[in-house]
């Protein structure tokens, strides 16, 4: 990882004016065949794994407590000659189907289990954060993308062994994508230029709602095919693919990138020279609990995701119960709202930097209307859904506007902590997550809880709580957000804790 010193005396050798417009131009021509928007490809990739890798128990969950037996198997005396090929095809299926167990689960134990995913979570982004942020994101990354990809692979096991164990390894993997959440965001203090950033992020986090909607796409099928255990070999595997790709073709920095352009290394070099970008190991501890919008911040990320995760986790099994769809039909319902989110996501960021870079809006007034329409437009929309249940088509529109409009978000709150800190991103982006994981393991076992008390007015309850989070959580980012570089954040001398 390059350091500071090593980025100053790279912008000593550059005229920061000549050279940076003719490096902008040269970048404006590449567009997005500049490998700073391949990153963020890669990194869409890998968030990609990761979010398949949090959705599968959510679709799979659905085929794992339906029954509490296996199906029955095939009578041999009604089947027919093995040399037809389609009712080997279906034999084979029903086999695979009958291998697949089913458990009594009751919704407290299904809530503990979605939500477990997220008890050690709030241990490791501060670490993993900070180890990224000195020593740089690339291994710290690949490390927790591979660990969580294989422990996918052993879900299956771990369910037939027991709750306790299954509990346990979700607790270990939810710690590995901890790592790889937290950690990529070092990689934007040296890769994304100011005018750039909204994009490069957004790009790169539309990874999450692509991973969602295609494990939701495909799991109930693959559910009701070859069986729920599959959902997670193929997934897990993708996972382990894509750390082939991490590795050999990510770096630090664009300084010591071996395919970058000339052109680009100057022109993204030059653009961060005004920032101060190099971490330190000491941290302004004092500073950052004072510091009101940093507070703003973290409020706004536990509030934000108390609604994302409730989604996240209960979207199939609210299609599955209120719309009675089955399980194949479910997990196709249910991918909408997040293949609309993820192509949302990348039009708010590109809209975000279009009205900075052309002055038409303010940053910090970009910021606060984003994260606005992204709060208050989907808890309207979710608080209304027990109303429309019965018309299907009405519940499904409302769950796709909700995943749409919340996408702007990403462009608003969710990325502001890199305008007002750059220096301290990754320990920052891993203090944040801890607030984004608290909030994690409390909404779907609450959720859990007020469908299991009253099937009826349960979702009503769990709409209107997740509601009121989300709203006070705007209010105080309204109210005390920032978009300048805080104080603390410069480079000078504190007295550190």
């Amino acid at each position: 990882m390059s350091t500071g010193p090593d980025v100053k005396a790279t912008v000593g050798d550059i005229s920061n004016d000549g050279n940076l417009n003719m490096a902008q131009e040269e970048c404006s021509r590449k567009g997005f065949c500049s490998v700073r928007h391949g990153l963020a490809l890669i990194l869409q990739l890998c968030n990609f794994s990761i979010y398949t890798q949090q959705m599968n128990f959510s679709i799979a969950i659905t085929a794992m407590v339906n029954n509490t037996a296996p199906p029955s198997q095939p009578n041999a005396s009604t089947e027919r000659p093995s040399t037809d090929s389609q009712d080997y095809w279906n034999e084979t299926l029903k086999e695979f189907k009958a291998m697949a167990p089913a458990y009594d689960w009751s919704p407290e134990i299904q809530g503990i289990i979605l939500s477990s995913l997220n008890y050690g979570s709030f241990l490791a982004p501060i670490p993993s954060g900070y180890v990224a942020g000195i020593f740089g994101a690339k291994y710290v990354v690949g490390a927790g993308l591979f660990i969580s990809s294989f422990l996918t692979l052993f879900i299956p096991l771990a369910a037939n062994a027991g709750v306790a164990l299954l509990i346990v390894l979700r607790i270990v993997q939810g710690i590995a994508q901890v790592m790889v959440l937290t950690g990529q965001y070092s990689i934007w203090v040296k890769w994304a230029p100011p005018l750039e950033r909204s994009q490069l992020t957004t790009i790169a986090g539309s990874g999450s709602m692509l991973g969602s909607f295609i494990v939701l796409l495909v799991g109930g099928l693959l559910c009701q095919t070859i069986g729920w255990p599959y959902v997670f070999y193929i997934f897990g595997g993708i996972g382990c693919a894509c750390c082939l790709l991490w590795f050999p073709l990510i770096y630090d920095d664009p300084v010591n990138h071996p395919f970058i352009s000339a052109g680009e290394k100057r022109y993204i070099v030059c653009s961060l020279a005004q920032q101060d970008c190099s971490p330190g190991w000491s941290l302004p501890i004092r500073a950052m609990i004072k510091s009101l919008p940093l507070w703003a911040i973290l409020v706004s990320y536990f509030c934000e995701y108390w609604l994302f995760y409730t989604i996240m986790a209960y979207t199939p099994t609210y299609i599955s119960s209120v719309l009675q769809a089955n399980l194949r039909d479910s997990g196709i319902l249910s991918a909408l709202p997040f293949v609309v989110g993820c192509i949302c996501i990348i039009l708010g960021g590109l809209l975000a930097d279009f009205l900075l870079s052309r002055k038409i809006l303010r940053l910090i007034t970009i910021r606060k209307l984003f994260t606005a329409i992204g709060v208050l437009l989907p808890s309207v929309i979710l608080v209304s859904l027990p109303w429309v249940r019965s018309s299907h088509s009405m519940t499904m529109t409302f769950l796709v506007l909700s995943s749409a409009i919340s996408s702007f978000c990403e462009s608003g709150a969710l990325v502001n902590f890199l305008d007002i800190a750059p220096r301290y991103t990754g320990f920052l982006k891993g203090l944040l997550q801890v607030f984004a994981h608290i909030a994690g393991a409390i909404s779907p076992t609450a959720a859990g809880f007020f469908i299991s008390q009253d099937s009826e007015f349960g979702w009503r309850n769990v709409f209107l709580l997740s509601a009121a989070v989300n709203i006070s959580g705007l209010v105080f980012y309204l109210i005390f957000g920032r978009a300048d570089v805080q104080d603390w954040a410069k480079e000078q001398i504190f007295t550190h804790l």
